[in-house]
């Protein structure tokens, strides 16, 4: 069975080395994740329970997969996955330095429930993901919640709340950002063939700069429930920003 007592299978399903695991359950518990409440007691320990909850974000199996590698029924690891899901969510950034510079970028994450998603330009029922990152230490700072993946990148930075999250903090984005005030590249005037050389040159620093926002969300994308996700409601949500917070932890070490 897989348990978080033995330290090789850490790493393969949260990203984390074992003691980078043992500061995330020590913030949970110190969070309130490990209180005892009424009714039956779980009958995996803390750790165990983050590992399932990772391990299945991680793979995207079938509960019913998953749950006999962890020795548990199925429908015990359901009750995991709601209680855990919520409380490994990432805690937005409140405040920011004055001399912060952020990078926004919008990502679809295919999702099954069709009460929050909608046909988007994958032709895939998705949810759209405002993701923003520090552009210093390349941390995710914030995770938009989730809008229909039909509505566009300007419409989502405002709708799903990552716009007031960051107040009037400076935020680099790409062009799909036009008209909300955001820092995106220089565009073509009507009948201009080519822009002047000056601005070329920001534009390619511009691109350079961006680019770390994209591969913050392409390493989160190896979780492979956000290549196809099954869970209802703000499950997608959950998963998004509690994948945010191991990306953090890994980079911060």
């Amino acid at each position: 069975m897989i348990t978080a007592s033995a330290p090789s299978w850490i790493a393969p399903f949260t990203g984390l080395s074992p003691r980078g695991f043992g500061k995330l359950v020590t913030a949970l518990r110190r969070e309130g994740a490990d209180e005892v409440r009424r009714g039956r007691p779980w009958g995996l320990p803390l750790e165990d329970r983050v590992l399932l909850v990772t391990a299945y974000w991680r793979t995207n199996l079938t509960l019913r997969q998953l749950a006999p590698l962890f020795g548990v029924s199925k429908s015990a690891a359901d009750r995991v996955i709601r209680h855990l899901g919520p409380l490994l969510a990432l805690r937005p950034r409140k405040r920011f330095r004055r001399d912060t510079v952020l990078i926004v970028d919008g990502t679809l994450v295919p999702t099954r429930d069709h009460t929050v998603a909608e046909q988007s330009k994958n032709y895939r029922y998705s949810t759209n993901h405002q993701v923003v990152i520090d552009v210093d230490t390349r941390l995710v700072v914030v995770v938009g919640r989730p809008v229909p993946g039909n509505r566009n990148d300007c419409k989502a930075w405002d709708l799903s709340g990552a716009k007031a999250a960051v107040g009037n903090t400076m935020v680099i984005a790409d062009g799909g950002y036009r008209g909300t005030g955001l820092v995106i590249p220089h565009r073509r005037e009507r009948g201009q063939h080519e822009l002047p050389a000056w601005k070329e040159e920001h534009n390619a620093s511009h691109r350079q700069v961006r680019a770390r926002v994209e591969h913050a969300v392409a390493r989160m994308k190896t979780w492979k429930i956000l290549r196809d996700c099954r869970l209802k409601g703000d499950g997608v949500h959950h998963a998004m920003s509690g994948i945010a917070r191991l990306h953090n932890l890994t980079i911060a070490g």
